[in-house]
């Protein structure tokens, strides 16, 4: 069970616990294929293509496994081996990528995120983690925030403890201190157990817990772990 006494601070993922990815994705890879289709058509053409695109992932994933953190790095590189292999200027791959991550940035908080944000961050310090590449400043909510610790940034990403020790850390908190929140019950919620977290599974969706190990709360949205807390 949560015991709220003993939460000084709380940790959040970002991708699905505050916004759906997939539609931000999804917008965001729409426009770098716009912008593909109107600089580098054969490139668009490529990218439109799922065996190539499967082929490309697996490409970086075996051959670059340095950047397995760093969801931009891949993201770019990917977009850079697609132009040389399309036979179009791989030097176009920063301005494509600046095209996606820009329109990465443009997410849809859920309805129950910036109050939460709000009531929360004026109780406790917050700091965000997350394996993903979205920037609290350009989306709009890094005033709420003490702290962001990323997988990109710090070179390992969740489950690993280390990467929940280095957000109580930046906080100036022990694992002990601090509720971990997030929507993936590997990565955050298992994850945050195993780092001596307490942890809140935000499962908005009604999935089935998968482990043996059980997280200390279930919640279904942000205005629920408010409550708790009051």
């Amino acid at each position: 069970m949560l015991d709220p006494t003993r939460i000084k601070a709380i940790s959040l993922d970002l991708d699905d616990t505050l916004w759906p990815i997939w539609p931000t994705i999804e917008r965001a890879e729409q426009a770098l294929h716009d912008w593909l289709g109107d600089n580098a058509p054969m490139t668009a053409a490529l990218f439109s293509s799922p065996s190539a695109l499967r082929e490309i992932r697996d490409y970086m994933a075996s051959n670059k496994p340095e950047l397995k953190h760093d969801l931009s790095a891949v993201r770019r590189e990917s977009i850079r081996l697609a132009l040389y292999r399309a036979g179009e200027n791989p030097l176009l791959a920063e301005k494509a990528f600046d095209v996606f991550f820009a329109e990465r940035q443009r997410v849809d908080l859920f309805e129950d995120a910036r109050p939460a944000l709000e009531y929360l961050s004026r109780r406790f310090p917050l700091v965000s983690v997350s394996n993903g590449n979205a920037d609290l400043e350009r989306v709009g909510i890094a005033q709420y925030f003490r702290a962001a610790i990323s997988a990109r940034e710090f070179g390992v990403g969740k489950p690993d403890p280390r990467i929940f020790h280095a957000a109580a850390g930046a906080v100036d908190m022990t694992p002990e201190d601090v509720l971990h929140v997030g929507d993936d019950a590997t990565l955050d919620a298992l994850g945050a157990l195993n780092a001596g977290m307490q942890a809140a599974w935000m499962n908005r969706a009604d999935h089935l817990w998968p482990h043996e190990l059980e997280p200390h709360v279930t919640l279904t949205n942000l205005t629920e772990l408010c409550a708790l807390l009051k």
